[in-house]
């Protein structure tokens, strides 16, 4: 599918939410933007710092444009999710911010509300 027709495109932060956890649970997996340092790293409105997340590879690419262009997306187990990163953002107190758009934040929660509504 092309990335930009994809259908999660057309939803609002919250619908968007909804869906990502929706396919993250179906294809268990987790997708980030990498670079050269590591993983992707946004500021929130309100400054705070958080790790973006997709539920598809191809949405992830929609960020990696501009100063994002040399990223990569990169695919995380959902148990790797569980068991490594969401205690590790919690600890370093970074925010997930589920399937921003360009031009839109997405809706950010903390690792551990994020992992609660994965069912």
């Amino acid at each position: 599918m092309a990335k930009d027709n994809h259908p999660i495109l057309t939803l609002n932060p919250e619908q968007r939410l909804t869906e990502t956890l929706k396919l993250i649970e179906q294809n268990k997996q987790i997708w980030i933007l990498t670079d050269q340092h590591g993983c992707v790293m946004l500021n929130t409105e309100d400054e705070e710092d958080g790790v973006p997340v997709w539920p598809e590879s191809e949405l992830a690419e929609l960020w990696a444009t501009d100063e994002w262009a040399d990223c990569e997306p990169l695919s995380i187990t959902l148990e790797d999710w569980i068991k490594k990163w969401q205690p590790g953002l919690a600890e370093d107190n970074l925010l997930v911010m589920v399937c921003p758009l360009p031009g839109e934040e997405g809706e950010v929660l903390s690792p551990e509300e994020f992992s609660a509504q994965l069912g």
